[in-house]
């Protein structure tokens, strides 16, 4: 898979989606990085810290927070889209369901386009993704939390989310698929899809795992969001072990280290027993 100029060998590697909000109320790190100066700090740290793509939020998504307008999430992200192309070497997402705001950004030198709602929420975004030749990734998502087989409605889902952007014009390589861990789930389903990852790798397309920080680990571990690293590292070593191709994070360099870790006692099985 080809995300902006640089290759991703997605059935071999995972890779790291370092989490970049722009937002003032994000749940775990907003007002942080939404002034020019600390987002361009922080991509820097976080590329230094071995992240393989930035993935910029102009909207946050956690529960109860309030829909913002395209001129406004345009606003936040338009000029970090362009700072990050322009001081570095790195493919860059937009984490957005509008298509408005993915035609701009596209427009501006954005890589790809990270949709929280599968091209459900805003009809022109599958034709926007494919005219515009971005690389997506598609999340389960819907209103209410409500399944008759919890795993196989979530499979079933995105199978239909990708053909649905099949139709639309978008190629193949071009999709990333993403459970959805944290949207329309409760702790004990998200639990579920960490454990069965794996099952989502017959779809066809790489999987992108986005757990970091959120409360099922806190409501699991009983921490803050600011005491779920561990919780996290746990999800991305599953991540690891499940053939699993990206984790979209906020902590990147433990959870690099983590991966390589993982990754050296994978390779160290060389007996063949």
């Amino acid at each position: 898979m080809k995300i902006g100029k640089r290759e991703f060998d997605t059935k071999n590697n995972i890779y790291i989606m370092g989490i970049l909000n722009v937002t003032p109320d994000s749940f775990s790190d907003g007002g942080k990085y939404n002034k020019l100066y600390y987002a361009k700090h922080h991509v820097e740290q976080m590329l230094n810290e071995g992240a393989d793509i930035i993935d910029i939020g102009g909207e946050s998504t956690r529960p109860g927070a309030m829909m913002v307008s395209a001129d406004e999430e345009l606003e936040r992200v338009i000029p970090v889209v362009r700072m990050i192309k322009e001081e570095f070497d790195v493919p860059v997402s937009v984490d957005t369901y509008k298509s408005r705001v993915a035609e701009a950004v596209m427009q501006n030198g954005c890589d790809m386009i990270n949709d929280i709602w599968g091209l459900k929420f805003d009809a022109f975004m599958g034709g926007t993704i494919a005219r515009t030749g971005a690389v997506c990734c598609l999340m389960h998502n819907q209103k209410k939390a409500e399944y008759n087989d919890f795993i196989y409605d979530v499979y079933q889902d995105l199978k239909g989310i990708a053909e649905h952007a099949i139709a639309c014009g978008i190629p193949r390589e071009k999709i990333i698929l993403d459970p959805g861990v944290g949207f329309a789930k409760d702790t004990e389903q998200n639990l579920e899809i960490c454990n069965k990852l794996r099952i989502f790798n017959r779809l066809g397309f790489p999987v992108l795992l986005g757990t970091s920080r959120k409360s099922f680990i806190g409501n699991t571990l009983h921490m803050p969001v600011d005491q779920r690293l561990e919780g996290t590292l746990a999800t991305t070593v599953m991540a690891v072990l499940s053939g699993t191709a990206f984790v979209r994070v906020h902590d990147v360099e433990a959870n690099k280290r983590i991966i390589q870790m993982t990754k050296a006692i994978l390779d160290a099985d060389k007996t063949g027993f």
